[in-house]
């Protein structure tokens, strides 16, 4: 990276008195209705210049039903009404624009509000509002369309993950979901599917983008947008019991569609599928959705959080921003919630050779991804013409033949498996797609055409090989190794920014996974596909989970989430030969019947044992879990705190061996001390291993010395209005300094290309900031084209860059 940015810092010195670049206002923006100091606090990039209508998510101080349930206080829903609508006249009173949309009581207490961004200030002094939120978009959490399988081509042997967790050996021993109630809150779900009938009674869920009871998917041809089938992929994996079988084939479904056509759906409906599904009486919910904010207050996480308190089992994806930690991002983010990563069953691992003329050589070529083996190999077989096409966009293979070609793609604004399925579309039999910025790109399994990447320079070389009029490549294909199950390259990281927790929670299948689909033909209505994502990899848990709820019907949230990380497989890394960091895969990946069979269960089930600001020094923070033998013998347990090479510096005091009665539960205290003389700053994990001697439980846990290496800024997003734009990014603790500055990235898929500085902050706020600019470099007007916007950020000696690709029309 600092070799393409290596000329940035020379240029980076335009002032911002003399550019034609301002800061929006934030969230000290003051008002006379109250002290600074005391109004509501603030989440979103925000344009208080601006007078567009947007909807933003009002938190009331008056606590909701289930936190005052939680929180010991006194609460009705005629109290929280009476409140909920003083605050409503007095905002209608101060704004007259503003329109009040959803309203929420039991898992969040509040409202979603549409109003002109320049009266939010306003919004903030009003009495009884604790906080303020975006109503950001929400996405499934998949990647890509995936493969479509006809019914001749489906065969049952295609779910197999399922078994591979376990689910086959539950069922043998009697648990199938059976009286266990799953939420499905998504893009909606084909309940007429035959493999899902059985599981939906008369009351189906609710559609929060219709405002109806039928919470069925988005058909093709609708006119506000594309079809999708999202929900019913999860909904199979769950629960389905015909041509294939979900991991709790006899489990209850309910549907809630908060995603709308497309996909996409906001805060504001996904709030409101979580209200209805824990009045719905629920059991468990799933939401394989999310956004890109590393934020455990967010609004959807919170509302997760009351639910699993109400004792309802909240699953969530992880997100597919991976394998950078700190990805994460809401609802993965909830304190309470079982957030998922995805794993790759299985699989082997092949080796790439590309050649085109003597004397050029790749070494940086490797297998991204492939439909099939036999299609992969394939490749080997002759010489081929390659053709560049851009960023692999439609218009892109436009005019070209590529029959029986490979397909030249570079990386930048479309998806991996977007840019393989139009080489597909477009007869390519292969493709090779090469970074357009330094380093290597993603594994990308299961793409529509064999697919090797290569880096910049590789990449460069190849269009270079063009321009000579060598347009004939070759490949060298074999097989390497084979490699037990591994964390999906795309599966988001923790950990989370602010509590510092470990996530994923767990992990799960979630690459090439075949599931149900709706078809809407009546006469052909056995519709299946093969997707992958974190969103395929939560359904396997909330499955799980209706088992051993079957199994354990008094246990607590708790206790569900407690099994199924306590008994996880630890994964190996095939790279290191070593498991994987705990914020990649969580506590590892799920296994069924070690979660059924478990004789103990200790909670919390991972720890973070927070920051160590101490320079010099010992420091020491205190900290405990819960051990509940569930057993009908008393067991003495031992303890053993590893924390590696780094054992010296950091030491956990805790009882040595520990007597807890058949059917008791008991608490460990811990002081954990940090020597920061030994220690350099950074990240520390370990594992608390809890024994009783037959079984052995490893609780992950991890610790920061001094400041976290958290992204100085993240989320960046480029809104065109005319000749205004406005440039939002996200800076989790602020930033000292930000430095913005633009790139052309043409969509014939050229090298990057440096044009200038849009200008410098200092001393910017933590949160979303918002940054206007006129779309002129050097005073001069960008033309029409796609153009990369970084944002350079630094904080207590650390910057980050982030940075966003859009189209200028």
């Amino acid at each position: 990276m600092k070799g393409i940015f290596k000329s940035i810092l020379v240029f980076l010195t335009v002032l911002l008195a003399f550019s034609s670049f301002s800061f929006g206002a934030g969230a000290n923006s003051s008002s006379n209705e109250k002290d600074a100091n005391t109004l509501a606090e603030l989440y979103g990039d925000f344009n208080f210049q601006s007078s567009n209508t947007e909807t933003v998510i009002v938190e009331l101080t008056e606590p909701s039903i289930l936190e005052a349930k939680n929180t010991g206080k006194s609460q009705t829903k005629a109290n929280l009404k009476n409140k909920r609508d003083k605050v409503k006249a007095e905002v209608t009173k101060k704004l007259s624009n503003a329109k009040v949309n959803r309203e929420y009581e039991h898992v969040f207490s509040g409202f979603s509000i549409n109003l002109p961004e320049n009266e939010i200030p306003a919004l903030l002094a009003v009495e009884g509002v604790k906080a303020v939120y975006p109503d950001v978009t929400y996405t499934t959490t998949d990647v890509g369309e995936g493969m479509s399988i006809t019914e001749e081509d489906f065969s049952p042997e295609m779910f197999d993950s399922a078994p591979f967790i376990g689910s086959q050996e539950a069922w043998d021993l009697g648990y199938t979901g059976e009286g266990v109630t799953v939420a499905v809150i998504d893009t909606g779900v084909d309940y007429t599917h035959p493999d899902l009938q059985h599981a939906f009674g008369e009351y189906k869920g609710y559609d929060f983008v219709d405002n109806d009871n039928d919470p069925q998917e988005t058909p093709a041809g609708d006119p506000r947008g594309a079809s999708t089938v999202h929900g019913t992929h999860v909904a199979g994996t769950v629960a389905a019991n015909g041509g294939i079988k979900g991991v709790a084939p006899d489990a209850e479904l309910l549907a809630y569609r908060v995603l709308g056509p497309g996909g996409s759906g906001t805060t504001q409906n996904v709030i409101a599928g979580i209200e209805k599904a824990v009045l719905d009486g629920a059991d468990i919910m799933n939401l394989s959705l999310g956004n890109s904010l590393n934020n455990p207050d967010f609004a959807t996480s919170i509302a997760l959080d009351w639910a699993m308190a109400e004792g309802v089992v909240a699953v969530t994806s992880n997100g597919n921003s991976g394998p950078n930690n700190w990805t994460v991002g809401s609802p993965g983010t909830s304190r309470e919630a079982i957030s998922v990563g995805a794993t790759q069953l299985p699989y082997n691992v092949f080796s790439a050779d590309i050649f085109t003329s003597e004397g050029v050589s790749y070494p940086s070529a490797k297998v991204q991804g492939f439909p099939t083996e036999e299609e992969l190999l394939a490749l080997n077989n002759g010489e081929y013409e390659f053709v560049h096409v851009g960023i692999g966009a439609p218009e892109d293979f436009a005019g070209k033949d590529l029959t029986g070609k490979i397909a030249l793609i570079a990386r930048g604004v479309l998806p991996f498996v977007d840019k393989a399925e139009n080489a597909k579309a477009a007869g390519a039999v292969g493709a090779v797609i090469y970074n357009n910025i330094e380093g290597e790109h993603a594994d990308v399994p299961g793409l529509a055409v064999p697919t090797i990447k290569t880096t910049l320079a590789d990449g460069q070389k190849l269009l270079a090989e063009l321009a000579a009029g060598n347009n004939k490549i070759s490949f060298n294909i074999e097989f390497d190794q084979a490699v037990g199950e591994t964390m999906a390259g795309f599966s988001s990281r923790g950990p989370v920014v602010d509590t510092w927790m470990i996530k994923p929670d767990v992990s799960a299948p979630g690459v090439n996974i075949t599931s149900t689909v709706p078809t809407h033909v009546a006469a052909n209505p056995h519709g299946y596909a093969a997707l992958q994502g974190t969103s395929m990899a939560s359904p396997h848990v909330a499955g799980a989970a209706a088992i051993i709820l079957q199994a354990n019907p008094d246990w607590g949230v708790e206790d569900v989430k407690a099994s199924l990380m306590n008994t996880a497989e630890d994964l190996i890394d095939p790279a290191t030969g070593k498991s994987y960091p705990h914020n990649t895969q969580g506590a590892g990946s799920i296994r069924v019947v070690d979660a059924l069979q478990t004789t103990t269960l200790v909670t919390d089930a991972s720890h973070s044992f927070g920051i160590f600001s101490k320079s010099k020094g010992k420091q020491v923070e205190k900290n405990h879990f819960t051990i509940k033998n569930l057993s009908s013998k008393q067991q003495t347990y031992s303890f053993d705190v590893d924390f590696g090479e780094h054992g010296k510096a950091i030491k956990v005091n805790n009882s040595k061996n520990l007597k807890v009665k058949a059917g008791s539960s008991q608490k460990i205290n811990m002081n954990v001390q940090v020597d920061a003389s030994k220690l350099a700053p950074g990240y520390y994990e370990g594992s608390i291993n809890v024994s009783n001697g037959t079984e052995t439980i490893n609780v992950p846990t991890i610790l920061f010395v001094q400041e976290p290496d958290y992204p100085r800024v993240s989320s960046m997003s480029v809104a065109q209005n005319g000749e205004a734009f406005t440039i939002s990014a996200y800076f989790p603790g602020g930033a000292e300094t930000v430095d913005l500055f633009v790139y052309r990235s043409d969509a014939n898929g050229a090298p990057l290309q440096y044009l200038g500085d849009i200008g410098i902050v200092t001393d910017v706020g933590s949160g979303f900031q918002t940054f206007a600019w006129d779309g002129k470099i050097n005073g001069t007007k960008l033309a029409p084209g796609y153009y990369n916007v970084y944002a350079y950020a630094t904080k207590a000696g650390k910057t980050d860059l982030a940075g966003v690709n859009f189209r200028l029309r």
